[in-house]
């Protein structure tokens, strides 16, 4: 079976943002008890922005989160109920292609 349709995928990788690791691996641990994503990755990184109407610049914990695309809503839902922040980060890009394997796995790991 292959994931692959029409050379794109039904797969997607979903963005978020913390404000710290605790947050961040709380949140990763629960996305994937949840179903919503098979895999999180957390990554520690530094954010430019402005909000509302200051500039800021504040360590953050970026989370890849591997999906399928037909997850994406319910995962914003779970995001935003789950997120600290009042206006969190949740962008979606779609996975264009991929090895069999690997979706295959998140076909199996992200069903919630």
């Amino acid at each position: 079976m292959s994931p692959e349709t029409s050379g794109q995928t039904d797969f997607c990788i979903v963005l978020t943002t913390t404000a710290t690791e605790a947050d961040a691996e709380a949140l990763a641990q629960r996305v994937v008890l949840a179903g919503l994503g098979a895999c999180v990755q957390v990554q520690r990184i530094k954010s430019f922005y402005l909000w509302k109407g200051e500039a800021c610049a504040d360590p953050e914990h970026l989370l890849l989160i591997k999906t399928r695309k037909a997850q994406y809503h319910r995962l914003e839902d779970f995001i935003r109920t789950h997120h600290s922040y009042e206006t969190p980060e949740i962008v979606q890009i779609p996975i264009e292609a991929g090895s069999d394997g690997y979706l295959e796995w998140v076909a199996a790991n992200s069903v919630g």
